[in-house]
């Protein structure tokens, strides 16, 4: 059964923490638990096509809210490092030692944070349409349909801010199979994005601007697998940064969905669950 809980972190702040339970038949113990960072902007809610699959598979998900989304508290100043530190408390409290993460979007650096700065915990990590971090070796915006909103986050959390009092999202950015998606099997995401949109801006603003700034950690130096998954069509984070992360984190292996886009590729989804549920085997010594 699905819980939801606010759980209180030492510094005060709240996170909002959305939890499967443990999938399969009451009281199994699951094979694996997997932490999703969502999207941006989401709220931080579990989303169906996921959790169905997770527990077919007899797996946990859980999934906190990151700052001043759905209910979690705002963070100011937070990096994309400053998640593993929360999500280490989220797992202390609810008695999970050992994890896999997930992340699409926005929420791909974040997954990656955790996997580089929670060694020991984390034992694999996937991240569907990931963002790359800002260097000097990869045009950060060539690719992408619109770019307005990461491009004034370079300018601090003001700029930002401003740009959300007159942006809109363009809808050339997703692809006829993105809004098939959206349509179809991924229609929850969309109306969770509908939700957090209408709790206000800034989660997203907050998410680009720690996006755009240095990450607080290096790729390079993460040890565990990493499963990349890339639509080959997508407008919004373009496969350029994919090919990046796959080529600058040694443990990564990247998979390219020639005729996907941003939001078509978690249709994979359940087959990278299998890929995380293989490592989770190999790392038990099964």
């Amino acid at each position: 059964m699905r819980i939801t809980r606010d759980l209180e972190l030492v510094d005060g702040r709240v996170v909002r923490v959305h939890d499967s339970g443990t999938g399969g038949a009451p009281g199994e113990t699951p094979a694996e638990t997997v932490l999703w960072h969502h999207g941006s902007p989401q709220t931080g809610a579990l989303l169906d096509p996921l959790v169905e699959a997770a527990q077919a598979r007899g797996i946990r998900v859980v999934s906190c809210a990151r700052p001043s989304y759905g209910g979690s508290s705002p963070h100011p100043g937070r990096t994309v490092a400053s998640v593993a530190d929360d999500v280490a408390q989220v797992a202390d409290a609810l008695t999970i030692q050992r994890f896999a993460v997930m992340g699409s979007s926005g929420g791909g650096p974040h997954a990656l944070a955790c996997a580089a700065l929670l060694p020991g915990r984390v034992t694999a990590a996937v991240c569907f349409a990931s963002v790359a971090p800002r260097v000097d070796d990869l045009d950060w915006f060539a690719g992408m349909a619109s770019d307005g909103a990461l491009r004034s986050a370079l300018e601090g959390r003001a700029a930002r801010a401003r740009f959300a009092e007159t942006e809109e999202f363009d809808p050339l950015s997703f692809t006829d199979t993105d809004w098939a998606a959206l349509d179809g099997t991924w229609s929850a995401l969309g109306a969770d994005a509908g939700r957090a949109g209408e709790d206000g801006p800034d989660g997203l603003i907050d998410d680009d601007v720690a996006l755009a700034a240095p990450w607080g950690f290096d790729v390079g130096l993460i040890d565990v697998p990493v499963l990349l998954v890339q639509g080959g069509q997508d407008r919004v984070v373009p496969p350029s940064h994919a090919h990046w992360l796959a080529e600058h984190c040694p443990t990564a292996e990247l998979w390219t969905r020639p005729h996907d886009g941003h939001v078509s590729v978690l249709d994979t989804a359940a087959v990278a669950l299998d890929w995380l549920t293989a490592r989770d085997e190999l790392s038990r010594g099964r």
